[in-house]
């Protein structure tokens, strides 16, 4: 089996690479293949990949140095068994014959785009975030044009491959890309799966392997709730949201607080911070010596070269990614809070991709949470929509399950959020600029047309490529 992927210089590659090579998923696929705008970025992820250690148990560890034994730090020597063949490709049409599956992992604009994302908006008045608001509806005029790009040569050169997208923003790139590719594409998150596993951990339930049996979660890409965790005959989260300690054990216990969810009745994705405290969030970003988009790229400023030139790369990569992942949602935090342990140890989403690939593949059904067409799932929104919802896949695709009806409130938020998503989607489509407008005016975090309207100038003014985008 032949995997593509595009964005293969990325830096969450290895992590898909290490999952792919031990574990339940070695040896489902023979041949990997990094393709990337820089060849040189796609260079050095391979040679992290080379020096990376896969011995059972050791995890993320350092590779030992030559000559070191198992006592050494990073645990016995790795097992190479079920490597798969990794390649290094600059012509995607090329990469592309004879793939099984693509992964979709693309930066569009790179670090320097997302840092002008933020700052626009931050100058206009409105929260600056990389998927969220006016950022994500900037991003998405960029990244959709380039995954549909990708969508065209995938049915042109390998139309029976599947594509799992990780591009952000995942859930209004993949209602793009499904206008091309139907059901051969599925959108993936970690964010949604993450709180699942957090809190039936902290309610005490243990979560079977592919069954989101009892999940009662609802919502879109980066907005969504748990309402129910169903065990035994008994919904253990109400119980859960009494407890103000087993709350505060967990990520989005902390960020919301057990005042706000036992009002709500539910546990928010950890991205509806910025619409439950939207002030307190625009606060925090607007006052911050430097954005999420500006820290990664200060902490990532010559990594690639580094990867290219050090004699043990993994470890390099390594420290790299924990400082990433400790400033991840940090206004969210306070000043003095740090992420837990458990949170640094990655695993997201290659874990969730990787299960979509191997039921896709060998017609093995998994239950997950996904981002897929919403057909009748929910009367409300229309059903070429993309959900963020549990999703039963297998070598035919993936299908949303039934899900209990929406509060007004949810559906409320969701079918504002959607409708703003959709029109971008539209403008990023058509080159449409009154579909852009109108996407800034109606999303619920930008609360002026004036402002909307700024704000799609001054991404105008600092991509030029995007002026020249729209049609006349």
């Amino acid at each position: 089996m032949k995997l593509v992927i595009v964005g293969g210089g990325g830096f969450r590659v290895p992590l898909v690479y290490r999952a792919l090579s031990q574990g339940r998923f070695a040896g489902l696929i023979d041949s990997l293949v990094l393709v990337d705008a820089d060849a040189g970025r796609a260079e050095a992820i391979r040679r992290v990949l080379d020096d990376m250690p896969l011995s059972g148990d050791a995890g993320l560890a350092a590779r030992p140095p030559p000559g070191a034994g198992s006592g050494a730090a990073g645990g016995s020597a790795p097992d190479a068994g079920h490597r798969p063949e990794v390649e290094v490709r600059s012509d995607l049409r090329t990469a592309l014959v004879g793939a099984d599956v693509v992964f979709a992992a693309v930066r569009s604009g790179g670090l320097e785009g997302r840092v002008l994302d933020e700052r626009v908006a931050l100058g206009a008045g409105l929260l600056g975030q990389e998927t969220v608001g006016a950022g994500g509806i900037s991003y998405a005029l960029r990244s959709i044009p380039d995954m549909m790009h990708v969508a065209r040569l995938l049915q042109e050169h390998a139309p029976d491959a599947w594509l799992i997208n990780f591009t952000n923003p995942a859930g209004m790139v993949t209602e793009a890309l499904q206008t091309v590719l139907g059901g051969r594409v599925i959108g993936i998150c970690d964010s949604a799966s993450g709180l699942v596993t957090r809190a039936c951990a902290a309610a005490g339930i243990p979560l079977a392997a592919g069954s989101l049996t009892g999940v009662d979660y609802v919502g879109l890409n980066h907005l969504g709730w748990l309402r129910g965790l169903m065990h035994d005959g008994e919904d253990r989260l109400p119980a859960l949201l009494r407890d103000p300690a087993r709350l505060l054990s967990f990520e989005e216990g902390r960020v919301f607080g057990p005042d706000l969810l036992r009002l709500l009745g539910a546990l928010p994705n950890e991205y509806l911070f910025y619409y439950y405290f939207h002030r307190e969030a625009l606060r925090a970003v607007s006052s911050a010596g430097q954005t999420r988009g500006e820290i990664l790229a200060s902490q990532q400023h010559g990594l690639y070269p580094r990867l290219l030139e050090a004699t043990h790369p993994f470890a390099v990569w390594e420290e790299a990614r924990l400082a990433r992942e400790s400033g991840y949602l940090v206004e969210a935090r306070r000043p003095d809070e740090q992420r837990e342990l458990s949170d640094l140890a990655g695993g997201g989403y290659e874990r969730v991709a990787l299960q979509v690939m191997h039921a896709l593949l060998t017609d093995t059904p998994a239950e997950l949470i996904l981002n897929v067409r919403n057909g009748t799932t929910f009367g409300g929104l229309p059903e070429d929509a993309v959900v963020e919802v549990p999703a039963r896949v297998s070598g035919s695709g993936a299908v949303p399950l039934p899900a209990s009806p929406l509060t007004v409130s949810q559906l409320g938020l969701m079918a504002s959020v959607k409708g703003a998503e959709q029109q971008a989607v539209q403008a990023a489509l058509r080159a449409d600029r009154d579909a852009a407008l109108k996407a800034f005016t109606l999303h619920p975090l930008i609360d002026s047309a004036h402002a909307a309207a700024r704000v799609l100038q001054g991404y105008e003014e600092v991509f030029p490529g995007l002026r020249s985008f729209w049609r006349e």
